[in-house]
């Protein structure tokens, strides 16, 4: 979840850090030497052209605080959600974000307007995502209250509830693809814990694991989404873990290279996922072997969850920063090739970004296209913003 007022998980156990330096550093210096073979040398080629399309915004006076924590997609692509710190998962369509800016520029909506509706939820969000196999219909929450909570969109109703996390903050919820359907939460209690949600009474528990021995905050997790039994997950003991989910006792593979809280994973193929961490870098891993590929730098991330999505058929990777941002990576190269400030349309954003306290908290793709994308953003001001990419003619 991005909240200013929120503080990212850190793991502060001296005493276990100085245990494991020798064999971190060894690990740290295999990645380097094999990063340092994978990195391309060649300056990135800027194929796309990124266009602001839509700002959704509270024209309301006196606005309630509304860091978006969390933006997703539906399966078909053809609505968003979104959730933060207003206790509101709201719901829009596309073509509601899309269909307003038929002039070419750029399109000014109210969220009053522009959301299809809304419904209200007990407790601040931090994750979201739809189940598989529902049609559509039911999404999935993580609060701030350690809460798992499935929503029936048709009815508007909480149909799914889970609350097995001792009260400390849900900060990932992830669903398997196989039929039927398993669901994942990572929390502030240091553990992630596998569920079936068909099952009443908070679905039972398929596995727990604590993957830091000083039981680290587990900050991100999700499954493989193409094949295979892995389910990743992100810890604030500045490593990554990979586990089989046939046996879950201990993980199968450990990506060890950030330097402080993994926040976010997101896997781009079969074999590849990326990272993001508060040392200010994105990584891509091989699934395989837990090498470095790549380590994308340009964006400013310190203290803040500023989201992380990958569109995979392109390659690209989005994330937000904390100078108020958008940036956007292709997966070939280490260096940004498309930057946008939200400061540069609304005035309030503009005050936020001079003051430091505003930035970009969630990203998310629109998974469809081949020569041309969508990217939406939200900032820690409550702003939704919709870019267009399009993909640049070849010159010959």
């Amino acid at each position: 979840m991005n909240n200013s007022s929120s503080s990212i998980p850190q793991h502060n156990d001296d005493d276990e850090e100085e245990l494991r330096r020798p064999q971190r550093n060894q690990q740290q210096i295999t990645n380097t030497t094999r990063e340092q073979e994978e990195t391309t040398t060649t300056t990135p080629r800027y194929e796309w052209d990124f266009n602001l399309s839509t700002v959704v915004s509270s024209h309301a006076a006196g606005a309630a605080t509304d860091t978006l924590g969390v933006i997703e997609f539906d399966p078909s692509d053809t609505l968003v959600a979104t959730g933060g710190i207003a206790r509101k998962i709201r719901l829009y369509t596309v073509n509601s974000l899309l269909g307003g800016c038929g002039g070419g520029g750029v399109a000014l909506l109210d969220h009053a307007s522009a959301c299809e509706y809304y419904i209200c939820t007990p407790a601040k969000l931090s994750s979201l995502k739809w189940r598989p196999g529902s049609g559509g219909r039911v999404l999935g929450s993580g609060d701030y209250d350690g809460v798992v909570t499935e929503y029936d969109l048709e009815r508007k109703v909480p149909v799914f509830e889970r609350d097995e996390h001792g009260g400390r903050r849900v900060w990932s919820v992830d669903y398997s693809r196989w039929d039927p359907a398993v669901g994942a939460s990572g929390s502030d209690d240091g553990t992630m814990q596998m569920w079936d949600p068909r099952c009443d009474g908070g679905g039972t528990c398929v596995a727990t694991v604590q993957p830091s021995a000083a039981r680290s905050s587990v900050c991100c997790v999700e499954f493989n989404p193409f094949s295979g039994a892995l389910v990743a997950v992100g810890c604030a003991d500045r490593k990554a873990y990979g586990y089989d989910v046939r046996k879950m006792s201990d993980p199968v593979i450990v990506f060890d290279g950030h330097k402080k809280t993994v926040t976010y994973i997101r896997f781009l193929d079969a074999n590849t996922l990326v990272s993001a961490g508060t040392d200010g870098c994105l990584k891509l891993w091989n699934t395989n072997d837990s090498r470095t590929i790549r380590t994308y730098k340009g964006h400013v991330n310190s203290r803040s969850f500023v989201g992380l999505s990958v569109w995979r058929h392109g390659g690209l990777l989005g994330c937000g920063s904390e100078n108020n941002k958008v940036f956007v990576y292709d997966r070939r190269w280490g260096e940004p090739i498309w930057v946008h400030g939200f400061e540069s349309q609304l005035s309030r954003s503009a005050r936020l970004a001079e003051t430091g306290t505003g930035f970009v908290s969630s990203v998310c793709w629109r998974q469809v296209g081949d020569d041309h994308c969508t990217l939406v953003a939200g900032g820690s001001d409550g702003v939704l913003q919709v870019y267009m990419g399009k993909k640049k003619p070849l010159a010959y």
